[in-house]
């Protein structure tokens, strides 16, 4: 069995293709792991609309942070015996943040050093869009155009990369290498996990 505070975080620029990822992941493994569903994804979905207001975008941020963290703890609750997985953790935030960083964890309440604690190891799926590809892809809430992404890509790099248990998954001129790629190196930092 699996230590149950195990906890990765997958993340990386718009386009990068760890959604894919997480999808085929979940189907192989199947109830080893749980993959708990980006934040932002489930908020902008579920009709929250997008805007160029600095408060409005500083408030969707820290509804992003919240919400993140309690579908994580939803499903460590749900799911005590298996790995938990995220699509994004609740550092993405400071990427998409108006302010300064200090702004940031003023606003949430909480800590650099608090927020890498809550994961165990982090992968990050380099943007399509940092290669200066595209990233279209068929998440209806994506808005970023290619330059965005591999912005983002940069400011998130920067941020998760200081995690101590940080893996990163180059793009590729082939999505499939890549993505092949990306569930290898899932498998490999769960399997160094329960060697324990």
């Amino acid at each position: 069995m699996m230590r149950n505070k195990l906890k990765v975080v997958v993340t990386g620029g718009p386009g990068g293709g760890k959604t894919t990822a997480l999808d085929l992941f979940r189907r192989e493994l199947g109830d080893q792991i749980a993959v708990v569903p980006e934040a932002a994804t489930v908020l902008f979905s579920g009709g929250v609309t997008r805007s160029d207001d600095i408060a409005v975008i500083k408030t969707i941020q820290k509804t992003i942070f919240q919400l993140q963290k309690n579908l994580e703890d939803i499903n460590k609750a749900h799911f005590p015996d298996r790995l938990l997985v995220c699509d994004r953790g609740s550092l993405d935030g400071l990427a998409y943040w108006p302010g300064t960083e200090s702004d940031f964890f003023n606003e949430v309440n909480s800590t650099f050093e608090e927020e890498i604690a809550r994961y165990d190891a982090v992968i990050f799926f380099e943007s399509a869009g940092a290669k200066g590809r595209d990233i279209s892809s068929n998440n209806p809430v994506r808005n970023e155009s290619s330059e965005q992404a591999a912005q983002l890509d940069i400011a998130l790099q920067k941020i998760w990369s200081q995690h101590p248990n940080f893996y990163f998954v180059g793009s590729s001129e082939s999505f499939v290498r890549k993505i092949m790629f990306g569930i290898m190196t899932i498998e490999n930092v769960i399997n160094q996990y329960q060697r324990e």
